[in-house]
This record gives structure tokens, C-alpha cells and sequence, in this order.
């Protein structure tokens, strides 16, 4: 009897644990009052290599997009308040997701033709700690993770945003 409570608590601890090293976040169309339709949700999780990230978004132009951490966390103005990328380090380098830059930088989003993208990625130099109190935004373009032709990497206007820890999300 011993053995089976001794499991059955090394499972629940288990399955708390794997909940507290996750993080979910709504993603919602951006809009000049911050929030239009939801288009998906994007799962977090602690990982050893950094963070994997789950895609489950729709509705979104196909191909590549830009897909970042900013600082402030807020959606109005279109997305434009969430400020520039997560930067805590002060790097001041947009250099893309394996590099030492921005530490918001993630990998692109690559939306299918129907508009879906479904993939997991990995942001090797983050945590769960490091979204706490940021946006997470998509861009309309790709990025290619360079201030040149256009600054940070071109991935121009913010089309979708969600907040961490947002209790609406």
C-alpha cells in the first residue's frame, strides 16, 4: 500500500510540475483598441535547450512572419505599445534567434496555404521567466534578423499580439 501512495504522489508531482513549466498565451488580431479576433493560441514550455514553443494559429497571411517578444505588455495602437523587442541584456543587435542579439527574437512563423501554422519551435535563449510581463507579437513579413535593408529584419506591421499572464487569455 506504501508503494502505490508513494506513486500515485511521485505522479501527481509529476504532472504539477510539467503544469508550472508551461505557459499559454491568446493571440488576437491586432487592432487600434488592442484586441480584435482571436486568430489562435501559442503553448510555452520550459525545456532543457530553452523554450519549445507550440503554434496553433489561424487565420494568418501564407508564408513567413515575423515573431518576436516586446517589451511592454500591452496590444493597443495596433500593437505598436508593446514597444521594441525584449532586450534585457542591451545588446542592441537584432541577430536572430541562435544568436547573442535581442533576446525576444524567435524563430519565423511559417503559416501554411491555408493560412494555419501548427509547428513547434525552439527560442534557445529564453525562459518562461523571461516572457513574464511581455507581448508576443507577429509581424506581417518575414524577418531576416538584420537592421538592413530594413530595421528589425523587415518583418514590418504588427498583425497579431497576446500578453503573458494576461487573465483574459
Amino acid at each position: 500500500m506504501r508503494l502505490f501512495v508513494f506513486m500515485l504522489f511521485s505522479m501527481f508531482s509529476l504532472m504539477a510540475a510539467a503544469v508550472i513549466n508551461m505557459t499559454s498565451v491568446k493571440m488576437y488580431a491586432t487592432a487600434p483598441t488592442g484586441r480584435g479576433d482571436l486568430i489562435g493560441t501559442i503553448v510555452f514550455i520550459e525545456a532543457a535547450d530553452g523554450l519549445l514553443i507550440q503554434l496553433n494559429l489561424a487565420n494568418l497571411a501564407p508564408g513567413p512572419h515575423g515573431f518576436h517578444v516586446h517589451e511592454i505588455p500591452s496590444c493597443d495602437d495596433n500593437g505598436e505599445a508593446a514597444g521594441p523587442h525584449y532586450d534585457p541584456d542591451m545588446t542592441k543587435k537584432h541577430l536572430g534567434p541562435k544568436s547573442l542579439g535581442h533576446r525576444g527574437d524567435l524563430p519565423l512563423i511559417m503559416a501554411d496555404k491555408n493560412g494555419m501554422a501548427t509547428n513547434a519551435l525552439l527560442a534557445p535563449h529564453l525562459s518562461l521567466n523571461d516572457l513574464k510581463g511581455h507581448a508576443i507579437m507577429i509581424h506581417e513579413f518575414g524577418d531576416n534578423y538584420s537592421d538592413t535593408p530594413k530595421k528589425n529584419g523587415g518583418g514590418g506591421p504588427r498583425i497579431a499580439c497576446g500578453i503573458v499572464g494576461d487573465v483574459n487569455s
